[in-house]
Parts: structure tokens; C-alpha cells; sequence
């Protein structure tokens, strides 16, 4: 039979946190304020690595204006991600691009490094760019191990015959999350449609993560 999906919460606090944890989720992505997330505060991501025992990933975002960074933007996000790494953090996520919304390779690499043996996470920045299957390949080169995407679609639903190739072409070198307007309701159509075996949903409410979570265990 095969594994039930994993379920992703996107959450901001450490009550969002906890719920998502005991209702199922099989990590959590933590973000601080902002349209999409920001770098959360360390003491949000210490006392959230105290309260879970399932992977936690952290958000390396420092300002919400654009996914171009420059020099000081960079110098920020290390000093963040080497701050994670000494809190226990399991992985990072990310989305340096340039500004014709191409992967920005070098900045992209320099995180990698810097973050390893933590996991490394390409966020939505990804749905920005020109040609899916083009920053796929960069990925692969790269090393990075989560796409979140809705596959260039309005919603993952949407981009899901994407989603089905992006996977197709990455085999098992890396897993593609699907994310963009993921609910209960249709998250069993998506995985049929997508072949993707993780997703993700913002834990705006704890029910949210519930609900999913019960959809997928459903035989």
C-alpha cells in the first residue's frame, strides 16, 4: 500500500505550531509576519523547536518587497540561517531570484552550503519564474530538496498536469510540494492528478491541517 502523503503546515506562531503537530502534520514551515512569510523572530523558532518533535522547517526571508536580494539582503539571510542551525532547525526555505524572476544560482548555492546538513526548500518564488521546467534543472544542479510550488498554476489544482511533470522529471532527487489553495475538499483529487506525495496548507486554523490530514488517511 502506498505511504499516506505528508502533510506540510505553514505556520507563525507556536500555538499554530503545536495544533498543526497534533493534528497530524508531518512538519511544519515557520514564518514571521508578512504577505507570505518572512524570517521568524529566534525566539519564535527556539521555543517552537522545543514544543515539536516533527521536522521543522524556517522561513530565510528578509523583507516582503521582492525575491531580489542584494549584498546586505544576503548578508542577512546567512546570518539567519546559521542562526537556525544552531537552534536544531531541520531545514530552510527560500527564493533569491533575479530581477527578470530567473533563480538567482549564486545566491541560491551560497545558502546551500551554508545551511547543509540542514534540508533546503525552494518556496513559491518558484511559481515567478519563466519556464518551470528551466529553474527545475537549476534545482537539481543545485542540490535543493523541496520545490513548493502550485506548479506555475493560480492554485496547485490548477498547475497540476505541471506538478505530474516537474515530479516525473525529478524522480526521487527531490520532492515536489504541492501548495497553493490546498483544502480537504479536493486534496485527494490533486494527488491523483499530480502524483506529488507531499502538500502543503497555510495553518491559518488548526482545522485546516485536520481536515487534510483526515482526507489523505482515508482508504
Amino acid at each position: 500500500m502506498p505511504a499516506v502523503p505528508l502533510v506540510e503546515a505553514c505556520c507563525d506562531s507556536v500555538h499554530t505550531a503545536r495544533a498543526a503537530q497534533q493534528n497530524g502534520a508531518g512538519r511544519v514551515e515557520l514564518c514571521g509576519p508578512g504577505d507570505g512569510g518572512t524570517t521568524p523572530s529566534l525566539g519564535l523558532i527556539a521555543r517552537c523547536r522545543e514544543e515539536l518533535t516533527i521536522p521543522l522547517h524556517v522561513m530565510i526571508r528578509p523583507h516582503t518587497q521582492s525575491f531580489v536580494y542584494d549584498e546586505d539582503d544576503l548578508d542577512v539571510m546567512c546570518n539567519d540561517i546559521i542562526t537556525a542551525r544552531s537552534l536544531g532547525v531541520d531545514g530552510i526555505v527560500l527564493g533569491p531570484l533575479h530581477s527578470d524572476h530567473t533563480v538567482h544560482a549564486q545566491q541560491l548555492a551560497e545558502c546551500i552550503a551554508l545551511a547543509r546538513p540542514m534540508k533546503v526548500a525552494f518556496h513559491r518564488a518558484f511559481d515567478r519564474t519563466p519556464d518551470a521546467l528551466v529553474a527545475l534543472e537549476m534545482m537539481l544542479m543545485l542540490g535543493v530538496d523541496y520545490i513548493l510550488t502550485a506548479g506555475h498554476g493560480r492554485t496547485a489544482l490548477d498547475g497540476a498536469t505541471r506538478l505530474r511533470a516537474l515530479q516525473s522529471r525529478a524522480g526521487d532527487a527531490l520532492v515536489v510540494l504541492a501548495g497553493g489553495g490546498v483544502r480537504a475538499a479536493h486534496v485527494q483529487q490533486l494527488i491523483d492528478a499530480s502524483g506529488v506525495r507531499e502538500v502543503h496548507a497555510r495553518a491559518l486554523e488548526p482545522a485546516i491541517i485536520r481536515d487534510l490530514v483526515q482526507a489523505l488517511a482515508r482508504p
